[in-house]
């Protein structure tokens, strides 16, 4: 349930949300480090615009008062956000073995320069290059997703629902667009909330330390899905992209979306 109050052409935004149960998840532990922010990636995702979805009229202010665990968990997801992929850092070498091990169990990677990485959808034979738009979360957020929900990651990475098109999309790339995409809705930098869905998704993070993630996971196979109604080609991923955030949105801003769990798109993760 949420609330609006007015106060000299501004508006304070209050939603209230019960506990959350928690839910099975990987146990992968994400590193840690310095880093700085990350740029736009190389590839699909350049002229992304903002989708703003108003809800209950227009909202001239937003003021949203942070409590000790949001900051802290804010704070914590900010600092994932502005680390750079370092292919010389054994910590991100080992994560980027374990996607391989999480997609192709039993498979041997012959090195972390190697064509087998184009079998996942890297564009080249050194995924490291790929990570430049939104940097080592991505890289975390596609193992998450090969943990948590093996059985919807591999649908998508072989591509095995509906009708696929000729030329479709690079299964990993496409997961690190999703990553910045995400970045680019929430306003997580911003040091004050600008936005409704921003203020929603921090009480979130509260309920839930991995909210980040799971939206990641809801937003990949809501991705699919407008791509195979669209009957979208290659070229048309960007399209798709921006349809996808508007229905993560219009999603969130639900009354009875209290958790990315909450959300109806989150029953398409198996």
């Amino acid at each position: 349930m949420s609330s609006v109050v007015r106060n000299q052409g501004s508006c304070v935004a209050i939603r209230s949300l019960s506990p959350s149960s928690s839910i099975n998840r990987c146990s992968h532990a994400s590193a840690s480090s310095d880093g700085a922010t990350c740029g736009r990636p190389a590839w699909i995702g350049k002229r992304l615009t903002c989708v703003c979805f108003k809800r209950k009229g227009v909202y001239e202010g937003i003021y949203f008062n942070i409590t000790p665990k949001q900051e802290e968990r804010l704070n914590r997801l900010r600092h994932r956000m502005k680390v750079y992929f370092d292919g010389s850092r054994p910590d991100h070498q080992e994560a980027l073995r374990a996607l391989w091990s999480a997609t192709y169990a039993g498979k041997e990677l012959h090195g972390l320069i190697s064509d087998q990485w184009k079998e996942m959808g890297w564009q080249g034979r050194d995924p490291s290059t790929d990570f430049r738009g939104a940097g080592f979360i991505s890289l975390e957020n596609l193992l998450f997703f090969a943990k948590t929900f093996s059985t919807s990651f591999q649908c998508l990475l072989k591509k095995q629902g509906g009708n696929r098109s000729t030329w479709e999309y690079p299964f990993a790339v496409a997961g690190v667009n999703i990553t910045f995409m995400i970045m680019q809705m929430l306003d997580l930098d911003a040091l004050k909330p600008r936005t409704f869905i921003r203020s929603v998704f921090l009480q979130m993070l509260s309920e839930n330390e991995w909210a980040f993630d799971l939206l990641y996971c809801v937003a990949f196979v809501v991705m699919d899905k407008q791509w195979l109604e669209k009957n979208a080609t290659y070229m048309e991923f960007n399209e798709v992209l921006k349809s996808t955030r508007t229905q993560l949105e219009r999603e969130l801003l639900m009354d009875d979306v209290l958790r990315i769990e909450d959300m109806p798109s989150f029953t398409l993760l198996c």
